[in-house]
């Protein structure tokens, strides 16, 4: 595998004893989380939030949506079971 070597600049350049600088990557770290609770935080309130009617409405659609295809799926398994059933018998197994 060849090696490459990137060109630093005076401000990448690692500084003598200073080590990794944790500590302003730990600082910058805390700005840039609270800088983003800030902006999420604004973000929200632009949310046009569904109201209670129509939360209540769209969950009863969803539930009722389930309850058909389980009962769906329910007989479609009950079909094909006695389908392989019958032909096991038929054909021996």
């Amino acid at each position: 595998m060849a090696t490459q070597s990137a060109k630093m600049s005076k401000e990448e350049a690692p500084q003598g004893g200073t080590g990794s600088g944790l500590p302003q990557k730990i600082t910058g770290t805390i700005e840039n989380t609270h800088a983003f609770l800030q902006e999420t935080r604004v973000e929200m309130r632009k949310v046009t939030w569904p109201s209670r009617e129509d939360v209540i409405s769209t969950t009863g659609v969803v539930l009722a949506t389930v309850a058909f295809f389980a009962i769906y799926l329910y007989f479609v398994e009950q079909g094909a079971a006695r389908a392989v059933g019958y032909l096991l018998k038929r054909f021996g197994a």
